[in-house]
C-alpha cells in the first residue's frame, strides 16, 4: 500500500497533526503512551517523564534507561535540567526512579528499539480511503498498542 498526502476539506478545524509521547518497556514489551494537546515542547516532555517515573515506581523499578534521539524537546536545557534535578532528588531521598539517559547519534533511528514499533503501528492504523479524525487516530493507536487512553498532556502557555 502506498500512502499519499490528501488535501484537507475547506473549513476543517481539526488539528493537522497529533503529537504522542511513547515509551517502550523492554522488560514487558508494553508501550506507555500519552497524547499531547499542542506541540511537544520541553514542559510537556518533563510532564511525560514525571508520569513515566510514577508508573515505573509502581512497578518497583529503580532505574529508567531512557533511549532517545536529539529532538529539540529532548535535548533542551529545561529537560536536561529537570532530569538532573530529578536524579539529585532521588539520590537525596534514597528512593525513587533514577533516569539514565542514552542519547542516540544524529540520524540513527534504527538504533532506537521503539522505532520499528512506531512504523508498524502507523501502518496498522491507516485507512487509505479517508483521513482519520484525531480522536479516531488516538483510539486506533491505543487499541493497536493495547494501552488505555489517558488524559492528554497539556502545553501550558505562560
Amino acid at each position: 500500500m502506498r500512502l499519499v498526502a490528501k488535501a484537507r476539506p475547506k473549513g476543517d478545524t481539526a488539528p493537522k497533526a497529533l503529537a504522542c509521547y511513547g515509551l517502550l518497556r523492554a522488560d514487558t514489551d508494553e508501550m506507555l503512551l500519552r497524547f499531547v494537546d499542542g506541540r511537544p515542547v520541553s514542559a510537556v516532555t518533563t510532564e511525560f517523564l514525571r508520569w513515566v517515573c510514577g508508573r515505573l515506581a509502581k512497578a518497583r523499578k529503580r532505574v529508567f534507561v531512557l533511549v532517545w534521539d536529539n529532538a529539540a524537546w529532548h535535548v533542551s536545557a529545561a529537560v536536561r535540567s529537570w532530569i538532573r534535578e530529578h536524579n539529585g532528588e532521588v539520590k537525596r531521598r534514597g528512593k525513587g526512579i533514577r533516569i539514565l539517559e542514552c542519547r542516540l547519534p544524529i540520524k540513527s533511528p534504527w538504533l532506537n528499539p521503539i522505532e520499528p514499533k512506531w512504523v508498524h503501528g502507523k501502518r496498522a492504523i491507516v485507512e487509505p480511503t479517508r483521513t482519520l479524525t484525531p480522536d479516531e487516530v488516538e483510539s486506533h493507536v491505543c487499541s493497536y498498542y493495547r494501552c488505555s487512553r489517558t488524559k492528554h498532556l497539556q502545553q501550558h502557555v505562560s
